[in-house]
């Protein structure tokens, strides 16, 4: 491990990404104080969101990676997430429901079909046919398919009209906690040596940080995050109506991949080095935090700071969406070997279920 001793030390790409980060931060600021064109407002801001999710993720491996394998994973699934979460509440406390949900389940699929599949792809043009432990891979879609059915329950119980219809909040509230229960049993499972602790850390990057730069980068960046969270909320109904797309496309796949996907392309460079196990780990890892821990904990958060409640009760357009994703998840890291052609298969059906929401 080699030890960076100041900020011109830190790599290249890092360094590109803060400057980014603090660039469009600035630009995003003044854009929305002027009331500049919304389009143009809403762009740089979900760029900047991009940028300063990756520098959160990589700030959060370096300060996770001084604690162990265990310890960095709890802590890329308590911060990891933070500009989703930001735009996320500012979503909330708009009224843009749609949009939340969208985003939340654009996440997991921007990770488990996207990036994966982009990481099959560019892996398997490189080093053909690629092998994996499948222990880790399994153990993650399991968890995911039981999270995806916490949260496709409450849609179910709405469109077949049970008793449990009329209760939609306590039915929430209660598949939120059963979710984070499950995401602190996992926690401890992790702590404690168990396959889901398998993740990026610093020591795989083979520099490390000096702590106060981790610190620095970290805090600036999460403060950074809920400013222009703001902003690209503030933007995002006037620039999509501009635009001519709808809401729910907008938080599927543009708000998903500005708040989370961008920052797990680090799997595709894994992949790329024929570290599949890694690669794998790291983005399903990232789509299982969201399922466990970010949606239950906006649906709880939600009580607090809307009057409108984020509910479980989604379209069902977006639970199959949810549902055949985890399954296709599953079934593909099944056999413990990665193809091309299985990249590509993922890559056209994150495009084909995008396609389904283009108009609403």
């Amino acid at each position: 491990m080699i030890a960076t001793t100041g900020l011109r030390a830190l790599p290249t790409s890092t360094r590109i990404t803060t400057a980014v980060g603090v660039g469009g931060t600035a630009i995003t600021g003044i854009a929305s104080a002027a009331n500049a064109n919304p389009v143009v407002t809403f762009i740089v801001a979900g760029a900047t969101l991009a940028a300063l999710a990756a520098l959160v993720g990589d700030a959060t491996e370096q300060l996770g990676s001084r604690m162990g394998a265990g310890a960095t994973g709890m802590l890329q699934s308590a911060l990891g997430n933070l500009p989703e979460l930001f735009i996320s509440i500012f979503a909330l406390r708009a009224g843009l429901i749609v949009v939340v949900q969208a985003a939340l389940v654009g996440s997991i699929l921007g990770n488990s079909l996207l990036v994966l599949g982009i990481a099959f792809f560019c892996g398997g043009l490189r080093h053909g046919t690629q092998r994996f432990n499948r222990e880790t891979p399994m153990l993650i879609t399991i968890m995911t398919l039981i999270a995806v059915s916490a949260i496709a329950l409450p849609t179910a119980a709405q469109l077949l009209h049970t008793p449990a219809a009329n209760h939609q909040d306590a039915l929430s509230g209660v598949s939120a906690l059963v979710l984070l229960l499950l995401f602190v049993a996992s926690t401890i499972f992790v702590l404690k040596g168990g396959a889901l602790g398998v993740t990026t850390t610093a020591e795989d990057e083979g520099v490390q940080w000096q702590l106060w730069i981790a610190l620095t980068l970290l805090g600036g960046a999460g403060v950074a995050s809920a400013f222009v969270s703001n902003w690209f909320v503030t933007a995002l109904q006037p620039a999509t109506d501009a635009i001519g797309i709808s809401q729910g496309f907008t938080g599927l796949v543009i708000v998903a991949i500005a708040g989370n996907a961008v920052e797990n392309v680090v799997g595709v460079r894994f992949a790329l080095e024929n570290r599949t196990d890694l690669a794998i780990s790291v983005i399903l890892n990232s789509s299982l935090q969201v399922a466990l821990a970010l949606i239950p904990a906006l649906v709880l958060i939600s009580f607090l700071v809307s009057s409108t409640h984020l509910l479980l009760v989604m379209s069902p357009l977006l639970v199959v969406a949810l549902a055949v994703t985890a399954v296709i998840t599953a079934v593909i890291v099944y056999d413990g070997e990665s193809t091309w052609i299985e990249g590509v298969a993922l890559i056209g059906l994150y495009v084909l279920i995008a396609a389904a929401f283009w108009w609403g």
